[in-house]
């Protein structure tokens, strides 16, 4: 009788302590899922702050002159920043045919030889490299490029911003590249693969989207720097394309507008910096895009 009686209890007993249990740990994890939203929500405040405050300023600007037409003179009426949105895009390119192949192989060399002491010493560099500002990239590049030849070009500017985007294209290419099962690298070398051949066909094909990702990224990182191009591109408020003349550029034609006393100006440089944002948006969502396809 007794023994019949002790059961339930202590099952009751049990029921109520795991039911316990559950209600402690649902509250915890609505507790902690409330904070992640918070943190997620003031996180977001800033960015949200810079776009709505920069449409409000030059959303009257964004029209399609605006985006077809050169720089009106100071005063006038109209103009437009389109000399400045295709410099953008040659300069972008320049830094990507520079910036892009050496960190690639840079992070390729990384990943391949990670545990040698001069893999170490390549990896500290590009970190240091990384966390320099890119005013020193752009004095560098006035010093080696400007300098001897005596006048700005559109090609120092590539350069200067392709030297920005190698250290960032590197150590992202060596942390997608650590992603890749060695299972794949031991197949192809049991299979008689060189080791040069195994890294450029298995190794960083089998991660070819998140190194383009990372190099997308990059390039939009470093297309938003106006430092390096103070030093090298200079500026133009005239169409030219060509890569050993100065050239205009959005950080630069935001830089020297926000500077000027005229309104229209004002408003226009805006009205740059929201293209600018959309630019660096639309760079780094194609590399998400791109990888989440690949």
């Amino acid at each position: 009788m007794s023994a019949g009686g002790i059961a339930p209890s202590v099952d009751t007993a049990r029921d109520a302590a795991r039911i316990t249990r559950r209600a402690r740990r649902r509250r915890r994890s609505r507790f902690m899922t409330a904070i992640t939203a918070t943190a997620t929500a003031l996180a977001l405040v800033p960015l949200v702050s810079i776009v709505a405050y920069l449409l409000a300023r030059g959303g009257r600007a964004l029209t399609p002159t605006f985006f077809t037409h050169a720089p009106a003179a100071a005063g006038q009426a109209g103009g437009g920043i389109a000399n400045a949105i295709a410099g953008t895009l040659l300069l972008a390119a320049m830094a990507s045919a520079l910036g892009v192949p050496l960190g690639i192989g840079a992070g390729l060399y990384l990943a391949e030889r990670r545990g040698t002491r001069r893999a170490a010493t390549v990896r500290y560099l590009a970190d240091v490299l990384a966390g320099v500002p890119s005013v020193v990239f752009g004095i560098a590049a006035w010093q080696l490029l400007v300098r001897p030849v005596g006048h700005f070009s559109a090609l120092a500017g590539g350069l200067a911003l392709g030297a920005l985007a190698i250290p960032l294209v590197a150590r992202a290419t060596e942390a997608v590249l650590h992603l890749t099962p060695s299972s794949l690298t031991d197949a192809a070398l049991a299979l008689g693969f060189p080791r040069w051949r195994t890294a450029l066909t298995v190794v960083l094909r089998g991660a070819l989207p998140g190194v383009a990702t990372a190099a997308l990224i990059a390039v939009a990182r470093v297309a938003g720097e106006t430092a390096p191009l103070l030093f090298t591109a200079f500026g133009n408020q005239y169409w030219s394309l060509r890569p050993d003349q100065p050239i205009a550029a959005l950080p630069l034609q935001v830089f020297s507008y926000a500077m000027s006393p005229d309104d229209g100006w004002r408003r226009q440089a805006y009205g740059g910096a929201v293209v600018l944002v959309a630019l660096v948006a639309l760079l780094t969502l194609a590399g998400r895009v791109a990888r989440r396809r690949a």
